[in-house]
């Protein structure tokens, strides 16, 4: 059993404390955020320490960590965090669901979380930092970059790239034999057809209310 530290005091943090916690071998010990951060000295009954002097209260030669943080500026900000925890001499604790699919071949780098419901095929390569939250599809052969985050309900079809600090939003879909360029974001809903470029965004027009009510609609 390794014993953790998760960065983040959100719900993202608060999620990964409840999933390491019920479906791992890691025990979550403490969290931690930078010092300017930090305005509680404790959560889900464990201590919250300042980034900055973790390493003395959590040596890495005894202690792991975990970054647990969204998908702000283009996966950016969890990234540059990322880096200062292996500066520090930290290894990066990665989560597979129990309740995912997949067939053991799959490559995961550190620091990624894959939720539940999630099916990835043969030949998958994810690499460091990455988000899998639940209910995706990723076919065969797809390669997943680093430090990007992927939303839910989402496919990825087969012998796809997906460029390092992409998002991906819910019910997103991409088509097969296609590269996705770094730092794109393709917005719920968007159905890919063809390669993109890097620090491209793709979004669909959102529902309107529309003049009518319901119950005329529905009449």
């Amino acid at each position: 059993m390794s014993k953790v530290i998760v960065f983040g005091t959100g719900s993202i943090a608060q999620v990964v404390h409840f999933y390491l916690t019920h479906d791992s071998e890691h025990e979550v010990v403490s969290f931690t955020v930078h010092e300017g951060h930090l305005n509680r000295k404790e959560l889900l009954g464990l201590p919250v320490e300042p980034f900055e002097a973790i390493q003395d209260a959590y040596p890495p030669d005894s202690f792991k960590m975990y970054v647990a943080v969204g998908y702000r500026k283009v996966n950016k900000m969890r990234a540059a965090i990322y880096a200062e925890a292996k500066r520090k001499g930290y290894e990066l604790v990665s989560y597979v669901s129990s309740k995912c699919t997949q067939w053991g071949d799959t490559i995961v780098g550190d620091n990624c979380f894959i939720f539940e419901d999630n099916t990835i095929q043969p030949f998958v390569t994810i690499g460091n930092d990455v988000v899998v939250w639940s209910g995706n599809h990723i076919g065969h052969h797809v390669t997943i970059g680093d430090h990007c985050f992927i939303s839910s309900h989402v496919v990825i079809s087969g012998h796809t790239s997906i460029g390092p600090y992409s998002f991906l939003g819910v019910n997103a879909t991409l088509r097969d034999n296609i590269s996705i360029g770094e730092s794109c974001v393709i917005g719920a809903g968007a159905l890919i057809m063809k390669s993109t470029k890097n620090r491209e965004v793709y979004v669909v027009k959102r529902t309107k209310a529309g003049a009518r009510t319901s119950d005329e609609v529905m009449m």
